[in-house]
C-alpha cells in the first residue's frame, strides 16, 4: 500500500452522499461472490488468479502465474496454452449444452435469430475455414467494421480460433478513421456489410469502406455480409460475398492451442495527439479476467439468466461483455442491432419484456436519456424479470442511479456501477452484488485480485475524504500488453507519471469518501481550477442533475481573469420551468451552491436542447469549452451527430448569468 499523504488533496472533495442500499438477504444468500474473496485475494494473489484461470479449459498449464520482470510489459500464465474460441463455444457443446441458447439476436427492423451454442460452433467453424482458405495465418490482422450482426461475432471468434488478431472498428466511424486503423495494423482482410439499419432506415456501409480501402495496400480481400440488400460498388477479385465464401465451408474445424500471451485483438482508442492508440490485448489473462468479472460482478447463473449488454462490439465493453466474457461462461444473452428509440422510445423495455432479460448493463448517458423521455415509458412494460442492473462508460450521477433503480429496477434490485477502460480490458472497480452495500454514484472498491489507490502529485495515497489520481498499483491479467507498434508511447502515456512508484495511471480523477469507498470524478483533463480549488466536473454535474428540472448537464471550466477558471454549465431541462429563463438559471446556480458549496456555483448556465457526444455516448467537453470561451469550434468529426453544435450555438435559451 502506498504511503498516506498529509498534503492538500490533488482534487477537492465537495459533495457527499448518505444514501445506501444493502443487498437483500435473499440476493445475498444466492450470490456467486462472498466477502471472503477479498481476504483470499489479499492473502495469496497468485492462488486467487490461479483459481480464476482454472474456470477455463487449458490445453497445457502454465509454469508461472505472472511475470513482471520486464515491467510495464506483463506476462500472465506463462507457458500456458489455450484456444479462446474453444473456451467460448466448443467446450459448452462438449459438455452437453449445445441446445442452450447463446444469442437471442434482435434486428432493428424486427427480424430475429435464435442461436444455440451448437449453431454458434457450426457458424464459427465455417467462418474459420473460410478465413484459412483466404490464406490468413496466425498473427495476421483482420479489420472488422460491421453493424451488430451475428456475423460480426462469428468473425471475432473465427479470428480467435485461428490465432488471427482482430481489429474491430465501430460501424459509425468515418472512412478516414477506418483507413488509419487498417494501415496501422497492416490488416490483410476487411470484413464488412453492404449496409446497416439506423433509426428504421437502411444506410450505406460498403461505400464508406470502399473509400477507406482505396489506399490501403495491405488489404487483400473485403468480405461482405448481405444485410440490407442494397446495390453496392464491387471490386472483382478483391470483394467477396460472405454467403459465397463462408456458407459452402465444412461445419467442423479443429482449433489450435496458442500461448497465453498470443495477441487476441487490437482495439483503437482516441489519443490526445490525434493518432488513435492501438491497445493490444493477449489471450489467457484477458479471457481469465473477462470470465471472472462477468461471473462475479453480474452474479451470472448461466442456467437461468438472460443477460443483455447494450454496448456495440466496436467498443471494449462489447468485446469483453458481449463476446468473450458471456460466451466463456456459457451465458444466454440478447444482442440488439438498433437504436433505443426505433421504432419507439420503449424499444429496450419491450425487448426486456419479450425475452425475460434478468441482467441489464448499459451506460449512464442512456439512463439520462430515459429520464428525459419520462418514467411513464418503462412503466408501460413488465420489467419484473430483471434481477440486476449495471452501469458502464462514465461516472453515473447519484440521481440517475436512483432513477435507474426506481423506474427500471422496481426499487428492489442491485446496481453494479463499474469502472474500467479499454486499456484494463475488464472491470476493475465495482460493487459485488450480494456483498456490497451500494452507494448511488460510487464504484466503491477494487474487485478481489485488483489493487488500486488514489494518490497525490507525489504518488502518495490521499486520506479518507481526499481526492487525487486513480492508479493501479499491481499488474492484472487483462491489462493491455502495449500500444501496437509504439512501445515508447505506451510507456509515456500510462507509466511515466508515476514511474518511480511503478503505478499505472488511468488518467482519471477519483476521491475516497469517509468509509474509504472510491468515487470516480472523470478525466483529469476535465478538472477545473477555481480560485485554487481543483474541482471535478462530475460533482457539479451531479448537483445540477439532482434538481428536478434538469435532465442532463455538462460542465466545463472557462478562463476567468479573477478566479483562474469559471464554471460554465450546459443543461437540458426536462420541461420548460415556470417563470423566466433567468429565474430558472438563478435557481439552479443557488441549488449547486447549496448542494456542494459556494465555490462550485456556476458562473454561467446555458440552457440547451442537446449535448455534443461521441458515438460511444461520452460528452465532448472540449467543444463546450470552445463555446464557453467564445472560440472557433474545433474538430467535430467524432461526434455522433455533428448538427448538435449548430443547435447549441444557434438555440441557446438564455444569455450567460453572472453575479
Amino acid at each position: 500500500m502506498t504511503e498516506q499523504s498529509g498534503q492538500s488533496p490533488a482534487l477537492d472533495n465537495l459533495s457527499t452522499e448518505s444514501r445506501a442500499f444493502p443487498p437483500s438477504a435473499e440476493f445475498a444468500a444466492q450470490a456467486n461472490a462472498s466477502a471472503q474473496w477479498y481476504a483470499d485475494a489479499d492473502a495469496d494473489r497468485d492462488a486467487f488468479w490461479t483459481k480464476q484461470a482454472e474456470r477455463l479449459t487449458w490445453a497445457s498449464k502454465w509454469s508461472k502465474v505472472v511475470d513482471w520482470d520486464d515491467a510495464p510489459f506483463a506476462k500472465w500464465f506463462v507457458g500456458g496454452q489455450l484456444n479462446v474460441a474453444y473456451n467460448c463455444v466448443d467446450r459448452h457443446v462438449e459438455a452437453g449444452l449445445g441446445d442452450r441458447v447463446a444469442i437471442n439476436w434482435v434486428g432493428e427492423p424486427g427480424d430475429s435469430v435464435t442461436i444455440t451454442y451448437a449453431d454458434l460452433q457450426r457458424n464459427v467453424s465455417k467462418a474459420a475455414n473460410a478465413l484459412a482458405e483466404l490464406g490468413l495465418d496466425a498473427g495476421d490482422r483482420v479489420a472488422i467494421q460491421m453493424p451488430m450482426l451475428p456475423e460480426a461475432i462469428y468473425s471475432m471468434l473465427a479470428c480467435a480460433r485461428l490465432g488471427l488478431v482482430h481489429s474491430v472498428v465501430f460501424g459509425g466511424f468515418s472512412p478516414t478513421a477506418l483507413r488509419s486503423r487498417i494501415d496501422d495494423a497492416q490488416a490483410r482482410l476487411l470484413i464488412t456489410s453492404d449496409g446497416q439499419y439506423r433509426r428504421g432506415k437502411p444506410a450505406p456501409m460498403k461505400e464508406s469502406t470502399d473509400e477507406a480501402t482505396a489506399e490501403t495496400p495491405s488489404i487483400e480481400h473485403v468480405l461482405v455480409v448481405r444485410r440490407t440488400g442494397a446495390e453496392i460498388p464491387w471490386t472483382e477479385g478483391r470483394d467477396l460475398w460472405w454467403h459465397d465464401v463462408v456458407d459452402k465451408q465444412p461445419e467442423t474445424h479443429t482449433p489450435e492451442a496458442f500461448d497465453a500471451e498470443h495477441p487476441l485483438f487490437i482495439l483503437y482508442t482516441s489519443g490526445t495527439t490525434g493518432k488513435p492508440k492501438g491497445i493490444l490485448h493477449s489471450s489467457g489473462g484477458y479471457l481469465t479476467q473477462a470470465a471472472y468479472t462477468h461471473n462475479a460482478v453480474f452474479d451470472l447463473k448461466p442456467e437461468t439468466d438472460v443477460y443483455w449488454c447494450t454496448a456495440d462490439i466496436g467498443w471494449i465493453t462489447g468485446h469483453t461483455y458481449i463476446v468473450y466474457g458471456p460466451l466463456a461462461n456459457g451465458a444466454t444473452q440478447v444482442v440488439y442491432e438498433g437504436t433505443p428509440n426505433t421504432p419507439h422510445e420503449g424499444r429496450h423495455f419491450e425487448i426486456i419484456q419479450q425475452h425475460g432479460v434478468t441482467i441489464y448493463y448499459t451506460a449512464p448517458t442512456l439512463i439520462r436519456t430515459f429520464m428525459k423521455w419520462g418514467e411513464q415509458i418503462p412503466a408501460g412494460y413488465d420489467l419484473s424479470s430483471l434481477r440486476l442492473l449495471g452501469s458502464v462508460g462514465e461516472p453515473i450521477n447519484p440521481e440517475a442511479w436512483i432513477w435507474y433503480r426506481k423506474h427500471i429496477g422496481g426499487d428492489r434490485i442491485p446496481i453494479v456501477d463499474t469502472w474500467w477502460q479499454t486499456e484494463t480490458g475488464a472491470i476493475m472497480i465495482s460493487p459485488l452484488p450480494g456483498v456490497t452495500e451500494a452507494k448511488p454514484g460510487s464504484a466503491q472498491r477494487p474487485l478481489p485480485g485488483i489493487t488500486a489507490a488514489i494518490v497525490d502529485e507525489a504518488g502518495k495515497q490521499v486520506r479518507a475524504g481526499g481526492g487525487g489520481y486513480l492508479v493501479l498499483t499491481q499488474p492484472w491479467p487483462s491489462m493491455l500488453r502495449g500500444i501496437w507498434g509504439d512501445e515508447e508511447r505506451f510507456r509515456e502515456t500510462y507509466w511515466s507519471r508515476f514511474a518511480d512508484e511503478g503505478f499505472y495511471f488511468a488518467g482519471d480523477g477519483a476521491k475516497y469518501d469517509a468509509d474509504g469507498d472510491i468515487w470516480l470524478l472523470g478525466r483529469i483533463d476535465d478538472v477545473m481550477n477555481v480560485s485554487g480549488h481543483r474541482i471535478s466536473t462530475t460533482e457539479v454535474e451531479s448537483a445540477l442533475v439532482s434538481h428536478p428540472t434538469v435532465a442532463e448537464a455538462a460542465v466545463v471550466g472557462a478562463t476567468d481573469a479573477t478566479t483562474g477558471q469559471g464554471i460554465v454549465a450546459f443543461v437540458i431541462l426536462r420541461n420548460r420551468p415556470e417563470g423566466t429563463p433567468e429565474a430558472a438559471v438563478s435557481e439552479l446556480r443557488d441549488h449547486v451552491a447549496k448542494e456542494i458549496g459556494p465555490i462550485a456555483k456556476p458562473r454561467q448556465i446555458l440552457v440547451v436542447t442537446e449535448l455534443p457526444k461521441t458515438r460511444s455516448g461520452k460528452i465532448m467537453r472540449r467543444l463546450l469549452r470552445d463555446i464557453a470561451e467564445n472560440r472557433e469550434i474545433g474538430d467535430t468529426t467524432t461526434l455522433a451527430d455533428s448538427a448538435v453544435m449548430n443547435l447549441i450555438t444557434e438555440g441557446l435559451s438564455n444569455k450567460p448569468s453572472e453575479d
